[in-house]
């Protein structure tokens, strides 16, 4: 699949998708005359990079998520120092806030939609 096929499908521009591969992000294969080429796997993978962003991780922090994500090949125990720890401890916390802050204004655009004529269009249980 061709980068703007690509961006089309993951809903991310293309120039963002060729950042994301100089950061080591996502990788495409290349056709004979130099194209991008993506497998659907790494259409799969750009549209998890895609989520990461989108959930507010940096990119350096998204590097570390897809390493601790990525099959072990080594004791995590081994890989992980004591600064890695603290950073990810705080990346944590910076993610738990957020997803606090989410569950209020989710529950708050509910609570609206329920007390309008228009509690129909909720598709949360």
């Amino acid at each position: 699949m061709k980068i703007s096929e690509v961006a089309k499908e993951v809903g991310s521009p293309a120039r963002m998708l060729r950042y994301y591969e100089q950061q080591g992000l996502i990788q495409a294969s290349r056709s004979p005359n130099g194209y991008r080429d993506y497998s659907e796997e790494q259409v799969e993978h750009a549209r998890h990079v895609r989520t990461l962003v989108e959930a507010g991780l940096s990119t350096r922090m998204i590097k570390i998520v897809l390493n601790i994500e990525a099959p072990a090949t080594q004791n995590p125990a081994d890989m992980c120092n004591q600064a890695l720890a603290e950073e990810l401890a705080q990346e944590l916390r910076v993610v738990e806030n957020r997803i606090v802050c989410l569950e209020k204004s989710r529950d708050a655009v509910i609570d609206y939609l329920r007390r309008t004529n228009h509690a129909d269009l909720l598709t949360v249980t």
